[in-house]
């Protein structure tokens, strides 16, 4: 598995509906991409946005950085939406899991 987190801070004039609009179209293409897994994405309560991907491998993740439409977006993003961002990818993560037993 490649992980991969997107820390952004988002500018304070941006215009919302489109920022989301962008955003649902990227996350359903990126949904379709060969070897996506998963996405999330959390707002804190300061503004922080963090969107995490999961994907079966890096090449995947790299292959979905690569799409036309979605390297557009990106710019966009730089140039109308985000105040900063950092991306971490993460390269076969350690993973510690729990699940609560059924008590009964």
């Amino acid at each position: 598995m490649y992980l991969v987190v997107f820390r952004n801070r988002k500018r304070a004039d941006i215009d919302t509906a489109a920022y989301d609009a962008e955003a649902e179209t990227m996350k359903e293409m990126a949904s379709k991409q060969p070897g996506y897994i998963s996405f999330k994405s959390y707002t804190a309560e300061d503004g922080e946005t963090i969107a995490l991907s999961e994907w079966a491998d890096e090449a995947s993740a790299r292959g979905w950085g690569k799409v036309a439409e979605h390297r557009a977006v990106q710019s966009r993003g730089r140039d109308l939406y985000y105040a900063s961002y950092t991306l971490f990818g993460c390269d076969e993560p350690r993973i510690h899991e729990f699940t609560m037993k059924d008590p009964t």
